[in-house]
């Protein structure tokens, strides 16, 4: 497909896409939609399976870059990467084979995968000003054992061996639903490693960002292995990706968040209504 104006409007999306990402998250709500609108006289029912490959492929250099980025603060947090990897893979791999084994049941879950998504953003804050005072009830509370007491760690332990079972698994299911669709993981994961102990938001977004790198890349190499991605428009919207990154973290130093979390979220919710409401009419 030749025609520049197709190819602007991908263009356009990617590039927003790599702004969103940078300062709110949320970038797959709209290149997605734009792939979906184009790519569907071409795959006719698998036009969603491959629209979300391709914008998997489109994507991943930005968040590759972002790991990249994050290096100094993964140091520190390596521990809760190095327990989360292998999850995260197998989890990306088993939703990656989902989509690549049924594309043809993908354009039915478009409407649910997308309104979670906008649900995921519209909870980030309040999910992460619950974190903020858990964090500060932890730091300030009274209480405790009195001076000179000898503390039986046995049941922190227990407890401490509890929750990293319940993050390993939480996480193998952001995991699979990351392989299938991925919009919102991010918040998923910043949201169960501040419940888990990673207090600081620099190295939790590190973690974030490697893990999602993990599970996107597992992901495309078994959409390449299944034909799934288009690949010129993959390769000319991941550019346009990368400059948007670029431009929105110098943009995130003067812009409020909370203006792009907005506009993803009514993006979001709107694009699910209209899916659902295609979806409906197209069934009568």
């Amino acid at each position: 497909m030749n025609d520049p104006t197709v190819w602007a409007v991908l263009a356009a999306a990617a590039f927003a896409a790599g702004v969103m990402n940078s300062i709110a998250g949320g970038g797959t709500l709209l290149t997605f939609p734009a792939l979906m609108a184009v790519l569907t006289p071409l795959y006719a029912d698998t036009a969603g399976a491959v629209a979300n490959a391709t914008s998997t492929v489109a994507l991943l250099p930005g968040s590759l870059a972002g790991t990249w980025g994050y290096r100094k603060e993964f140091a520190a947090a390596r521990g809760f990467a190095v327990r989360l990897l292998p999850p995260s893979l197998v989890g990306g791999v088993v939703g990656a084979l989902l989509l690549a084994s049924f594309p043809q049941k993908f354009d039915a879950l478009v409407p649910w995968l997308i309104l979670t998504a906008a649900v995921l953003f519209l909870l980030q804050q309040p999910l992460g000003r619950f974190l903020a005072r858990r964090r500060e009830g932890a730091a300030g509370g009274k209480g405790g054992a009195p001076p000179g007491a000898v503390l039986d760690l046995a049941p922190l332990r227990r407890v401490r061996r509890r929750q990293v079972a319940v993050l390993v698994g939480f996480q193998f299911l952001v995991a699979v639903y990351g392989g299938y669709f991925g919009a919102g993981i991010g918040i998923l994961m910043l949201t169960a490693l501040g419940l888990m102990g990673l207090q600081n938001i620099h190295q939790a977004n590190a973690v974030k960002t490697l893990l999602a790198s993990a599970i996107n890349g597992v992901s495309v190499v078994i959409f390449v292995g299944y034909g799934l991605v288009n690949w010129p428009f993959a390769g000319g919207m991941a550019v346009a990706a990368i400059a948007g990154g670029y431009a929105g973290a110098r943009v995130a130093r003067r812009l409020p968040a909370v203006y792009a979390r907005w506009a993803v979220i009514a993006i979001g919710f709107g694009l699910a209504g209209y899916y659902a409401w295609k979806q409906l009419f197209a069934t009568q």
